[in-house]
C-alpha cells in the first residue's frame, strides 16, 4: 500500500518537473504508440475482411446449400435455405410418386388390364390422364421452385460476402428512429440511414 501511495505521489511530481518540451515529446511518443496500435488493429480487420471472398461463398453454396451462409457467418440463414430446398424436394418426390401411380394405372386402363383403381366406379382413362397430368405439372413446378431457391441461396451468399465490409463500416449506420409528421405531433417509427464521408 505504501508503494502504491508513493507511486501516485511521485509520478505527477516527476511529470511536472519535466520541461515543457520533454512533456510534449513524451505525449508525442504516447500518441505515436496509440496510432501504431490503432493501425495494427485496422490492418487486422482488413485482413479479416479480405478473407471473406464472394467467389468462395458462391462455390460453397453451389456445392452444398447453406455452406456459403456458414462461410459468411450468417448461421441463422442456414435453416431457412435447407428448409426451403428440403420442402421443395419433398413436394417434388411426393408428386413424382403419385404421377407414377396414375401413369401405371392409365397405361393399364389403355391396355384393358387391372390396376389399383379398377375397383373404383367411374374411373375412366380420361380421369386417370387428367390426374396424371396434374401431378406431372405440380412435380415440374416444384422442381422449378426448388431450383430457384437453390439459385437464390448462391446469390445470397455472394451478395452477402460482397457487402461484408459495408456491414462493419462505422461510417455507415442504419438505426431505428422516430419521424415527426409536419403539422402533427404524432411520431412514426422509421429507419435513419447515415453515411459519413
Amino acid at each position: 500500500m505504501k508503494i502504491f501511495l508513493f507511486v501516485i505521489c511521485v509520478l505527477p511530481v516527476s511529470f511536472l518537473a519535466q520541461k515543457p518540451s520533454e512533456r510534449i515529446s513524451s505525449l508525442r511518443v504516447t500518441v505515436d504508440l496509440l496510432n501504431k496500435k490503432k493501425m495494427a488493429i485496422s490492418e487486422d480487420q482488413n485482413i479479416h475482411y479480405q478473407s471473406i471472398s464472394p467467389r468462395m461463398a458462391g462455390i460453397y453454396s453451389a456445392l452444398l446449400p447453406g455452406l456459403g451462409q456458414y462461410y459468411n457467418k450468417k448461421y441463422w440463414k442456414i435453416p431457412i435455405v435447407l428448409g426451403g430446398i428440403g420442402v421443395g424436394i419433398g413436394i417434388m418426390l411426393w408428386n413424382q410418386k403419385n404421377y407414377l401411380r396414375y401413369y401405371r394405372a392409365f397405361q393399364a386402363e389403355l391396355n384393358g388390364q387391372k390396376h389399383e383403381f379398377s375397383s373404383i366406379p367411374g374411373v375412366s382413362k380420361e380421369a386417370l390422364g387428367r390426374i396424371q397430368d396434374q401431378y406431372k405439372r405440380q412435380r415440374d413446378y416444384s422442381i422449378a421452385v426448388t431450383s430457384l431457391v437453390y439459385l437464390l441461396n448462391i446469390m445470397d451468399a455472394v451478395v452477402d460476402a460482397h457487402l461484408y465490409d459495408q456491414k462493419h463500416d462505422p461510417d455507415l449506420t442504419v438505426r431505428p428512429t422516430v419521424l415527426s409528421d409536419i403539422g402533427s405531433n404524432i411520431g412514426k417509427a422509421g429507419l435513419a440511414v447515415s453515411y459519413k464521408f
